[in-house]
């Protein structure tokens, strides 16, 4: 039996995976209920709401099994800085060069990316800019090569 792989979140990101757990709980009971009346209503084997109703129900039963099987494998994250480098939950400010503009960030798990709300914008360990960021210290720079070839240089001006 393959071992579990832990998911790291940042308290924050924990809290969110939470209430979007409890979200798709309540749109699972609105689902149900209405593929029931769904259900009782068709006299068409065919019926075209019917087979919606039971796909809606069905992504949201997957959604609400991924939350949880990564809410199950979660370790929160305390300390986002090692020792003055980025690591998973660090917050930072990157200073964009091709735009000139600095924008505040979080790196974090890939998981915890595609959660919503928060104070910063996510950038996933998984995502070029993340794997560049790892690691990193204050005042370095780095280029990054986009999917379309681009390259684009940050320098990190600063770890929370």
């Amino acid at each position: 039996m393959a071992d579990i792989k832990q998911i790291k979140l940042t308290r924050e990101g924990f809290s969110s995976l939470e209430k979007a757990l409890e979200q798709e709980q309540g749109r699972l009971v609105e689902a149900t209920r209405i593929l029931q009346e769904q259900m009782e209503a068709s006299t068409d084997s065919e019926d075209t709401g019917l087979e919606e109703a039971k796909r809606e129900k069905g992504l949201i039963e997957a959604r609400i099994d991924e939350i949880e099987d990564t809410l199950a494998r979660a370790t929160l994250i305390e300390d986002g800085e090692k020792g003055g480098r980025v690591g998973l939950g660090s917050v930072l400010v990157l200073h964009m060069d091709a735009s000139g503009r600095d924008m505040t960030v979080q790196l974090v798990s890939a998981p915890e990316a595609t959660a919503r709300g928060g104070q910063y914008s996510k950038i996933s360990d998984d995502s070029p800019v993340g794997r560049e960021l790892m690691g990193r210290k204050k005042g370095e720079s780095f280029v990054v090569t986009l999917e379309n070839g681009k390259q684009m240089k940050y320098k990190i001006k600063s770890i929370e």
